[in-house]
């Protein structure tokens, strides 16, 4: 499974972006899709993700602000970004997990300036 991922940017607080992961595959295969996020020196957290039923899981600093969406017919996953905050500055990633395995897309950069 190959992930494409766009969107970021350099963006003020306050700002909205999306994030974009389109798969190789059907998505109506993969288990969840989702991001992680990490900024240096810390760990790659998880902000998002969706399961093939629809069932969606965030990070408890995102919940109200990000909204994690699919769309099966272009297997893509969305990640809409609101009321962005200068600590929501990060690489961001999307992942897939497909029959026990997780495949990562290329990171993209978030940077919200204050």
């Amino acid at each position: 499974v190959q992930l494409q991922a766009s969107g970021g940017g350099l963006v003020q607080a306050g700002g909205s972006l999306r994030l974009s992961c389109a798969a190789s595959v059907g998505i109506v295969s993969i288990d969840r899709m989702g991001w992680h996020r990490q900024t240096p020196g810390k760990q790659r957290e998880l902000v998002a993700s969706i399961a093939s039923s629809g069932t969606t899981n965030y990070a408890d600093s995102v919940k109200g602000r990000f909204t994690i969406s699919r769309d099966n017919a272009k297997n893509t996953a969305y990640l809409q970004i609101d009321s962005l905050k200068p600590e929501d500055t990060a690489v961001y990633y999307c992942y897939v997990t497909r029959w026990a395995t997780i495949y990562w897309g290329q990171g993209t950069l978030v940077t919200v300036s204050s």
